[in-house]
């Protein structure tokens, strides 16, 4: 097997990581002086391809190497293509929504923040609670995934490259807050996108192939798994990142519009390539006798078995590669969770020397956690049923047709749209209550060879939307009789008066002020 030796190992890991935090620490030393809402935020500064390179950068993660071969050894080409696109896809909806969110929320920086305005403190808390809950799990997901590569790839024990990478992003992150990750992220997408590159390059001239097992395998036909994906993974992703706020915070600092759509195109198509390329290894692996076809269920190390054949080089730059991903990742997680957590738990009040100490903390139970080592997929399978439980019914508020739409009907039908998971458990379990309560956390995982993954994942929205309106016409019917009781005018249906807001930015070194006229409801019932 093609493993560097120990010295080598330690030398690629914790230089780069050496790397990293000098220059971490470089951009945060130049960014010292800076207010505690440009720690927190960077609304309306960057250009469209430092946007593309951070997208890029926040939309992978070390856990890649595991999720994408794994679903190339399961479903073939059908399955991976479907997963590349669904993975990629949804970044252009922060190019659709975001102009609309930024004119509703201008002042804003995150996605809980409208929602805060929108359906008030109550909602927004509920949300607030849903996304740092996401990011923590991203967070463990992505320390689970370094500890379990770094053995995988190099032999060695990945406890302290976790420990490492936890100080090395928790010491330039507390310092220069969200700008810093966002600078360094532009340089670690890039050497990213450079590494893939070579890393191709290197896999397709040594890999070799058996022809005869390309169509033994059957990797090239379509399976019901694969059908399923089509609908199950869009699903996911696309509801999963409403609570990524790393991805909201990068769509607020956009420059201008034009930009935002420049940065998510680019990084739409660079992802998908990216991802199609990682889990072609899975394709790879099978054909070349890598992974036997007599064992599937180790289709999740299908990345590193095919490494296993290939020269030590190779695997030193795939090393510094899942370096570079993994703590790119990692302190857009921090930065996330940090901005997410002040700005919906205390209202930006606290200083900035007491936000910077929880970063600190924070680290403290991901760390615990993590080394638990979950199974990475799992935890966004988790994530991925809430989302889209509690998203649609979200997103209604952002038609100004649906202005009636309040918090009540948004909370009761994010948590109703849980539960009907757990009935539609119970219906296709034959009552076993057991087996819908292990639905919830899909413990069967997305690639069992029945309909229970995809019926929980048709019950979550839909179950989430038919609570919802629900709960939006027993609102109005107890405000209804509310008002006929205390005879006052029933005004629930009331359109709500337009407040104009103003959002000013620098355009090539003039001031552009916009103004716009936004429906604030800020009413949970």
């Amino acid at each position: 097997m093609g493993v560097p030796s120990t010295q080598a190992s330690n030398a690629i890991i914790y230089l780069t990581y050496g790397a990293f935090l000098v220059t971490g620490c470089y951009i945060a030393w130049r960014l010292r002086h800076q207010t505690k809402t440009e720690w927190l935020s960077s609304n309306r500064t960057q250009r469209g391809i430092p946007l593309a390179l951070n997208f890029i950068a926040s939309a992978l993660g070390s856990g890649i190497l595991f999720a994408y071969p794994e679903i190339a050894t399961i479903c073939g080409v059908q399955g991976l293509v479907v997963y590349a696109l669904a993975s990629a896809l949804p970044l252009l909806v922060f190019g659709y929504l975001g102009p609309i969110i930024r004119k509703k929320c201008p002042e804003g920086f995150v996605l809980t923040e409208w929602t805060r305005q929108r359906y008030g403190p109550v909602g927004g808390l509920f949300l607030s609670l849903c996304t740092l809950i996401t990011i923590f799990l991203y967070m463990v997901a992505e320390l689970s995934a370094l500890q379990q590569i770094i053995n995988a790839l190099t032999g060695l024990n990945g406890l302290p490259a976790v420990i490492v990478e936890c100080a090395v992003t928790t010491i330039y992150t507390s310092i220069g807050g969200f700008k810093v990750s966002f600078i360094t992220d532009n340089i670690q997408g890039a050497m990213v996108v450079g590494l893939i590159i070579i890393g191709v390059i290197t896999v397709g001239v040594e890999t070799d192939i058996d022809r005869s097992l390309i169509a033994e395998s059957g990797l090239l036909k379509s399976s019901l798994l694969g059908w399923q994906l089509i609908y199950i993974l869009p699903v996911a992703i696309l509801t999963n990142d409403f609570f990524l706020s790393g991805f909201w915070m990068r769509t607020f600092a956009s420059r201008t519009d034009k930009d935002l759509w420049i940065g998510v195109s680019i990084a739409s198509a660079a992802v998908a390539v990216i991802l199609t390329l990682v889990g072609v290894s899975g394709l790879l692996a099978v054909w070349s006798g890598a992974l036997p076809l007599q064992d599937p269920d180790n289709g999740y190390l299908a990345f590193f078995l095919l490494l296993g054949q290939l020269p030590a080089w190779v695997v030193g730059i795939v090393v510094v590669m899942v370096v570079s991903l993994s703590t790119a990742a990692f302190d857009s997680f921090q930065s996330a969770m940090i901005s997410t957590g002040s700005n919906d738990l205390f209202r930006n009040k606290l200083n900035l020397w007491i936000i910077r100490a929880f970063v600190i903390v924070i680290i403290v139970p991901v760390v615990v956690v993590a080394l638990k080592s979950p199974d990475v997929l799992q935890i966004f399978l988790i994530s991925d049923l809430v989302s889209a439980a509690v998203v649609p019914v979200l997103v209604l508020g952002l038609s100004d047709k649906f202005y009636w739409w309040r918090g009540f009907d948004f909370v009761v039908g994010g948590l109703g749209g849980i539960f009907t998971i757990f009935l539609f458990g119970l219906v296709y379990f034959d009552g076993d209550a057991n087996a819908a309560g292990n639905l919830l956390l899909l413990e069967s995982g997305l690639y069992a060879n029945d309909w229970s993954a995809f019926g929980a994942f048709v019950a979550a929205p839909v179950g989430g939307l038919l609570w919802g309106f629900g709960a939006c016409g027993l609102r109005l019917a107890f405000l209804y009789v509310h008002s006929r009781i205390k005879g006052h005018r029933f005004d629930a249906l009331d359109k709500p008066i337009p407040q104009a807001y103003s959002d000013t930015y620098e355009d090539n070194e003039r001031v552009v002020e916009q103004s716009y006229d936004a429906k604030k409801g800020g009413k949970f019932f």
